[in-house]
């Protein structure tokens, strides 16, 4: 932030000021002054990497999962740290944005680059009250132990007692900072009426089983002991013998995936909140009296809805379930998601509907007002709360404690794969559909096309994606920590 304050502000390190109102009038920026604003760039990009996946994990950290009123806060804590990063939303795409079209660049950098020298003086001030979990090494290395091992012991047999299999008699494991997992086998009982649907996909070998559940096996196999380890009491090579806990963080990491490529989807029909909602919104009315409204900015409805909505899920949605369901946050981290893609479907369901009207008053030259756009907005937003803040916790609760930082990565990854995914589709339905010469469903000029279309579109894919994504929530075991 301050490579990007001082490019906008010293003379030496931003384009002269344009000579007239063509853009060849206007002096091209020197070698010296793009390294610099992309360096800064970058070095946000990087900055970011590193706090986003951490930031949460740290600070559900401070709160203790033995402790019954500790974990119900902890719940809490989730929601209001969303709160928090919308608060910074909000003021960054209104008041910064007016500074910097207003007042200058330079003071709409300086802004917040003073408020992070802030947070980082409050973040190392509050150093003394914080609890630390100490630091397990890196996940990757300890996943590719368990395959290497589990591969060198293919060809034994694993013992009919899983308490032979290897696990230290310590009381935590032999991962720093992380407690023991109890040992599992992959296949959960599931109700009838799913069993049919789920048995048909994932049957294995004539013995009719889940494939995941020959999978947890090999990888069972990285703990089980040799004869020669036995006699010989090496078991300090964890290239070659991984204890119980190991063996489950890598099961647990595969028992995540489906839901992780569930979100994906989720991503897909949230980015057009960016995009083609913007699109759409630029296609209507936007004149109040003399002034035009720009199409960005309605997306600040999403963040006041977030903001909102926030507060009332915590201090009244989640009282009122807990009644019924006995659950201290309310709702299940997977039912919390689910309903947040199943408002999502909705809201670009009301971008559709919002479309074929428009499009039917275009073709008698009449503007729909772009107002109009507030519910799909709102519903995007409702649906932001339940399933971003439940994928974040839910990543958070089930990840084992020694990568809690890797798995709430993840979670992040699920939007950018999602965004990148949304990019392809809508690549591949511009071109597929002008095809011969026609304008396609979303051209330049949306009046031609037909936005609707793709929304619809979207929607199917939000459709089939729910009751996959239901499936797998029944199939999905849990954690289960010593």
């Amino acid at each position: 932030m301050a490579l990007l304050t001082l490019s906008a502000s010293l003379p030496v390190l931003k384009p002269a000021a344009c000579a007239g109102v063509a853009a060849a009038l206007c002096s091209p920026a020197t070698t010296v002054q793009y390294a610099v604003f992309f360096t800064g760039l970058y070095l946000i990009a990087l900055g970011t990497g590193g706090i986003k996946p951490c930031v949460s994990s740290f600070g559900a950290d401070q709160f203790d999962d033995t402790d019954p009123r500790e974990r119900v806060r902890k719940a809490s804590f989730f929601n209001w740290f969303y709160f928090s990063i919308n608060i910074g939303s909000f003021i960054s795409s209104t008041l910064l944005v007016w500074v910097q079209e207003n007042v200058g660049w330079g003071l709409g950098f300086l802004i917040p680059t003073v408020f992070m020298g802030v947070s980082i003086a409050s973040f190392f001030i509050g150093t003394p009250l914080y609890r630390f979990h100490k630091p397990g090494g890196s996940p990757i290395t300890r996943v590719c132990q368990v395959l290497v091992a589990a591969y060198r012991k293919l060809k034994l047999n694993l013992p009919e007692d899983i308490s032979f299999l290897y696990e230290t008699r310590e009381k935590n494991s032999m991962i720093a900072g992380s407690r023991k997992i109890q040992h599992t086998d992959g296949y959960k009982k599931i109700p009838v009426p799913f069993q049919f649907l789920i048995l048909s996909f994932w049957k294995c070998s004539s013995e009719h089983k889940p494939l995941f559940l020959y999978l947890c096996r090999f990888l069972d196999k990285a703990a089980v002991i040799s004869e020669y380890e036995s006699k010989s009491g090496a078991f300090s090579n964890p290239w070659k013998l991984c204890t119980v806990t190991q063996v489950e963080e890598v099961k647990t990491l595969i028992r995540m995936f489906p839901i992780w490529a569930s979100g994906i989807v989720y991503s897909v029909l949230y980015s057009q909140i960016s995009t083609l909602f913007v699109q759409q919104g630029r296609s209507m009315n936007r004149i109040i009296r003399s002034f035009e409204i720009p199409p960005a900015s309605f997306g600040v409805f999403d963040t006041l809805i977030v903001l909102i909505s926030i507060p009332i899920y915590d201090r009244f949605l989640v009282p009122f379930v807990r009644r019924f369901t006995g659950i201290p946050k309310g709702l299940t981290d997977l039912q919390r998601m689910g309903i947040g893609l199943f408002l999502s479907v909705l809201s670009i369901a009301a971008a559709a509907i919002v479309e074929t009207v428009r499009l039917q008053l275009a073709q008698d030259f009449v503007a729909m007002s772009i107002f109009w756009q507030i519910p799909q907005y709102i519903l995007m937003g409702i649906a932001e709360v339940f399933f971003f803040i439940g994928r974040v916790e839910f990543f958070y609760d089930e990840s084992p404690d020694a990568m809690r930082s890797v798995c709430s990565a993840l979670a992040l990854l699920n939007t950018a794969v999602g965004s990148y995914l949304s990019s392809l589709i809508l690549t591949l339905v511009a071109y597929f559909t002008a095809l011969g010469g026609k304008d396609g469903w979303v051209p330049d000029d949306l009046n031609k096309g037909h936005l609707d279309y793709f929304f619809w579109l979207l929607v199917s894919l939000g459709l089939v994606n729910i009751p996959v994504y239901a499936l797998i929530c029944v199939k999905h075991t849990k954690k289960k920590a010593l």
